[in-house]
């Protein structure tokens, strides 16, 4: 049957059991019925309506290492591997996931721009770039639909930075809004056809988002046609009238929301028209028919239409060499065969894969740098030293722990277990073990051992609110209650800081008996119902300038030294700010010692987005790892040693945070300006005339191109570029073409991505590749007009390697 007919034939489902729910039952349709699902309504054949966070992984609607997850590496990754279609099996790969957890809907993919490099969630998002990232977000969207799993495009719109990002408004300009922040949407509804979009938290010049009637049903249902399910961010909607109204259609999560019983009161107060909530229900079963979860609709994919299986692994370790960023070889990489490594920095023994917040999934495992050298280099030609460790607080506890947690009720009686990676639980809803209700349970009790790796006084201490009990080898560290702390951010407040209880020495190798025992908190008038807490430890504090002195002693007696450099969930993770761009700890002295000593110095960093690297022209190479998914380390070690290129280009400026063009996050009286207008990422600093670390768009690998000829056909429509590997090794570039109005105009930028392609090609071998460039490219939003106006004139059309390494270029008169 063709798309048309079985639109049509789904369409009629949706409208015939429409016509079979009462008011009562419409209502409660839109209300989450929990933490993650919508309730089910046997009567019309509806089964319950699942979602799942996403972006890099899968987490099923428990957060738990009993059911783990592929993590795949940051979204800031995939963009950095410029290549829509990497994108779209990545996504196949999440339906397959969400499949297998009996998930319906992934809360994905990020798609708010990279406003400042301080955003708190900078790594959950793809670019500075509305073009590039509308073209990596279509194609994750067409993947996983393929899969016949719906996403939910978020966060709709300007949700850019997580300061009061429940409450603050955000003044964009129309302009701003139409060519920066909603272009990436309105790209992915016109070209991928998403099935649902999530509604942010903040305001927008001056109407919240989950009641914005202009932008949700005028913008994207009216101009754009979207025609999908538009859910809330989680306790985002806090009005039933303004929110049905302004076109949410879900509000999550539940029991406890705005819709609901509410929502049928207000209808019956007249209120709000029926129709309206109609259409909302409406929109709701059409996501289910698409799915496959109601009754007489063919779902949008078909069992014999899903992808084949991927291997979730190798597409991991895939996607991470292929992100990898080499910014700067003066010949240091490859490494040299036989020739020996040393491995320094702590991020080398304990990766940081993956972001903090609502990325976070459970692999099965994790292949850190350290692990992945150790598997490839010849037996005797590696050694590892910590160097710095910038993990300046106690963290969740990590390796050399095996715990299990119990679940008891008052009376003290087992009501279920659970495993406890990394120290930490993270119950939300109905986010719990089996057998276990939040009505039920009273204590969580963590039993195990600790195999401590070096000798001395370890830390121990706790995270959360409510009562502790912490015993470390026979001592009882702490018993008594840890009170609910203020904080800008609730779920901060919730899950509160970690606090050292007390210092235990202990002897590497030998194992001690752990155990945490946990009250619960259950503070009255809380929006969900959440179990949060966990067992911190720091291992013994050496002093720094001896762990340096110990990395630089190694490196001196290397032929390379890797230095491995990271940020911490202190540093990057939902709910916060930076406040600079500063690596943590003492990594930058590190860095600079063992450069000093050894001038074959490759630095890894291992960040999620930009930090400064004051030493950068000090070393031999630096390699941009981003947080790399799970196999990281096996990605690192193909990339080093020259198995693989690093394969990606910067999907956003690296900078200084004093030369960085936009830092103020921070709102006035409740509100922050977007003074800048259209003049963010690399418009804004070609504007200011700073020289940034490193150009978006820029990226090497392991050959040389030559540019050859550009040439511009069908009236602007499309460029034809010609380039040439004249290098020594087969390899693939990214080219990117830039617009560049002939005619200055201080309103508009110098210049900006309009299209890119990759290829491949062989030593000496030339290349032709074609780039389309959309009308869009050469139109500006007019606010007079309220509508997107031509720009004609001449343009210079600009290929290369970066926005600051422009090859070839042709002149355009449109």
């Amino acid at each position: 049957m063709a798309d048309n007919q079985q639109d049509q034939v789904r369409e009629a489902v949706v409208e015939a059991a429409l016509g079979k729910l009462d008011l009562d039952t419409k209502a409660g349709l839109l209300a989450g019925q929990d933490m993650w699902s919508l309730p089910a309504v046997p009567g019309i054949g509806l089964a319950s309506l699942v979602m799942s966070d996403g972006p890099i992984g899968v987490r099923g609607i428990r957060w738990t290492a009993d059911d783990p997850s592929i993590a795949l590496p940051s979204p800031t990754a995939l963009a950095a591997t410029w290549d829509p279609e990497l994108a779209c099996r990545a996504g196949r790969l999440l339906a397959q996931e969400a499949r297998r957890k009996g998930v319906h809907v992934l809360l994905a993919p990020t798609v708010n721009l990279h406003r400042t490099p301080v955003g708190g969630r900078h790594f959950e998002a793809y670019s500075e770039d509305p073009y590039l990232t509308g073209a990596i977000g279509i194609g994750y969207v067409r993947g996983v639909q393929s899969g016949g799993v719906g996403t939910t495009v978020k966060h709709f719109v300007a949700n850019d930075a997580e300061t009061d990002r429940f409450t603050v408004d955000n003044v964009v300009s129309a302009r701003a809004l139409r060519e920066l922040y909603l272009a990436p949407f309105e790209a992915i509804v016109e070209n991928a056809h998403p099935w649902g979009i999530m509604t942010a938290y903040n305001t927008v010049n001056g109407t919240t988002m989950t009641e914005h009637r202009y932008l949700v049903n005028e913008v994207l249902r009216g101009e754009w046609g979207f025609d999908g399910f538009n859910v809330s961010d989680w306790m985002a909607a806090r009005s039933t009238t303004g929110d049905i109204m302004g076109g949410l259609d879900v509000a999550m999560p539940g029991p406890e929301t705005v819709y609901g019983p509410a929502l049928a009161a207000a209808v019956r107060a007249g209120e709000v028209e029926e129709s309206t909530v109609d259409e909302a229900v409406r929109n709701v079963l059409r996501l289910a028919a698409r799915v496959g979860i109601l009754e007489g609709a063919a779902p949008e994919v078909t069992d014999t239409e899903m992808p084949a299986e991927i291997d979730g692994e190798a597409l991991a370790r895939e996607i991470a060499r292929r992100a990898f960023v080499l910014v700067r070889n003066s010949g240091a990489l490859p490494l040299r065969s036989g020739g020996s490594v040393a491995l320094i920095g702590a991020a080398a023994r304990d990766a940081r894969v993956l972001g903090g917040g609502s990325a976070t999934v459970f692999p099965t495992h994790v292949v850190s740098p350290l692990d992945g050298l150790t598997a490839v280099l010849p037996e005797g030609t590696l050694t590892y030293a910590i160097g710095a460790d910038p993990n300046e607080e106690l963290a969740a506890a990590g390796a050399g722990f095996e715990l299990r947690a119990r679940c008891l009720d008052a009376a003290g009686d087992i009501i279920g277990t659970a495993s406890v990676p990394g120290g930490r639980i993270q119950w939300i809803g109905a986010d719990l073990p089996d057998g276990v209700t939040h009505d039920t349970l009273h204590t969580v009790e963590f039993t195990g051992t600790f195999t401590p790796r070096v000798s001395g006084p370890h830390t121990f201490g706790t995270q959360g609110i409510g009562g502790f009990t912490l015993t470390v080898a026979g001592q009882v560290l702490f018993d008594g209650e840890q009170p609910l702390a203020s904080a800008a951010d609730p779920f901060a407040a919730f899950f509160g800081s970690p606090v050292g209880r007390g210092d235990v020495d202990l002897v590497s190798g030998e194992p001690v008996d752990v155990s945490l025992r946990y009250v619960v908190f259950k503070p009255e008038g809380a929006p969900l119902q959440a179990i949060a807490f966990s067992l911190v430890h720091r291992e013994p504090q050496r002093d720094p300038d001896e762990l340096i002195a110990e990395a630089v002693e190694a490196a001196r007696s290397a032929g390379t030294a890797v230095v491995v450099v990271a940020t911490t969930e202190r540093v990057e993770s939902e709910g916060f700010d930076r406040k600079d761009l500063r690596l943590p700890g003492r990594q930058d002295d590190l860095v600079r010692a063992v450069a000093a000593a050894n001038p074959n110095t490759v630095v890894v960093v291992n960040s999620g987005s930009p930090v400064e690297l004051p030493w950068r022209e000090d070393v031999a190479a630096v390699l941009l790892s981003w947080f790399p998914g799970q196999e990281g380390g096996d990605a690192l070690a193909d990339v080093l040693t020259g198995a693989e290129e690093p394969g990606g280009r910067l999907p956003t400026t690296w900078g200084t945070f004093d030369d960085a063009p936009v830092t103020e996050v921070a709102p006035t009286d409740g509100r922050l300006a977007y003074t800048e207008g259209v003049f963010i990422g690399y418009r804004a600093w070609e504007r200011s005339g700073a020289t940034p670390s490193y150009a978006f768009g820029h990226g090497l690998g392991y050959t040389d191109w030559t540019y050859e000829a550009i040439e511009v056909r069908d009236g602007g429509a499309t460029a034809v570029v010609r380039v040439r590997n004249s290098g020594e090794r087969s390899g693939r570039e990214v080219v990117q073409v830039y617009l560049a109005p002939e005619q200055a105009d201080p309103a508009r930028p110098a210049r900006w991505l309009a299209g890119f392609a990759g290829v491949e090609a062989a030593p000496g071998e030339s290349v032709e590749v074609t780039v389309p460039l959309p009308r869009r490219a050469f139109e500006i939003w007019d606010e007079n007009a309220d509508a997107w106006a031509h720009q004609p004139g001449a343009y210079e059309v600009e290929a290369g390697r970066s926005v600051a390494d422009r090859r070839v270029s042709a002149r355009v008169k449109v």
